[in-house]
């Protein structure tokens, strides 16, 4: 039996104009009235998380691809980078004039670009850009370009004095095998073709999961959780039951028990009727 629901954001729990569809508002409705556990899993920090939420309720937020997860009470994990890691990702930024941004519990700093790259809008506008889009061409632009192009660009940020629990660094795919080699440490995953994100190694959607529903009581095999693209594999394969959206990854597809109909086209509550979580129209 289903006893708890957990959904990436974009791409799954919002539509292609960053908006909760009503039959998804109905189908977490319905399923918390059921006592069903509603709750996200994003690479995506908790600051401005309602605007990007839609104002849902839910019971329990998993952020920074699991590497802090928290209720309305209280916080349930939480694994930022030790200094020392930090601060080798900080100098590789700085040194190499690389466009990032530091995640910490309340904030998000770094990169002014990049900043404007997480808004909605900017989401909105990356789902159109061709996938071949020639993300190390713009990342050279950009170094020669940056108006910040200075040193210890990044290393003098007072973000940087808080936990840190996720780093999003300008990169193309075919720099990660790199990066896992010049930081062992780390775990990268990605929600686009444009960008990485970095946690520490071992982190994951998952692993926030399972911190989240220790605290509630609920087995694994009691988890459904919805996706669409890389940083969502982990879960999708652990938990119960995963279910990719209509519009995810092939590769995600096919890891996934069930596919539903896409984020435009009432894939969540297709779902959950689908599995007798709740009820049909």
């Amino acid at each position: 039996m289903i006893k708890a629901l957990f959904f990436d954001i974009d791409g799954t729990l919002v539509n292609s104009h960053g908006r909760a569809l009503v039959s998804t508002k109905k189908a977490i409705e319905q399923a918390r009235q059921k006592g069903i556990i509603c709750a996200v899993a994003t690479g995506r920090g908790p600051f401005h998380l309602q605007e990007q939420i839609d104002h849902l309720t839910l019971d329990a937020f998993v952020t920074y691809n699991g590497q802090l997860a928290y209720n309305e009470n209280e916080i349930l994990y939480a694994q930022p980078f030790s200094k020392e890691i930090l601060q080798k990702i900080v100098a590789f930024a700085d040194e190499n004039h690389r466009q990032i941004m530091f995640g910490s519990q309340d904030r998000l700093e770094g990169s002014s670009l990049m900043m404007m790259g997480q808004s909605a809008g900017m989401k909105r506008f990356a789902r159109f850009l061709p996938k071949k889009f020639p993300v190390r061409k713009m990342k050279k632009l950009l170094q020669k370009f940056s108006p910040h192009k200075r040193e210890e660009r990044y290393s003098t940020l007072d973000i940087l004095n808080e936990p840190i629990y996720q780093c999003v660094l300008l990169s193309p795919e075919s720099e990660t095998e790199k990066l896992a080699n010049l930081f062992p440490e780390c775990h990268f995953t990605r929600s686009n073709n444009y960008t990485v994100d970095i946690v520490l190694k071992g982190g994951s959607k998952f692993i926030g999961i399972k911190n989240v529903i220790s605290h509630f009581g609920i087995q694994m095999e009691e988890v459904m959780a919805f996706g669409d693209s890389w940083n969502d594999c982990e879960m999708l394969q652990n938990v119960g039951v995963g279910v990719a959206m209509g519009n995810a990854l092939p590769a995600i597809k096919e890891l996934a028990d069930h596919t539903t109909d896409t984020n435009d086209q009432d894939g969540i509550y297709k779902a959950l009727v689908a599995y007798d979580l709740i009820e049909g129209k």
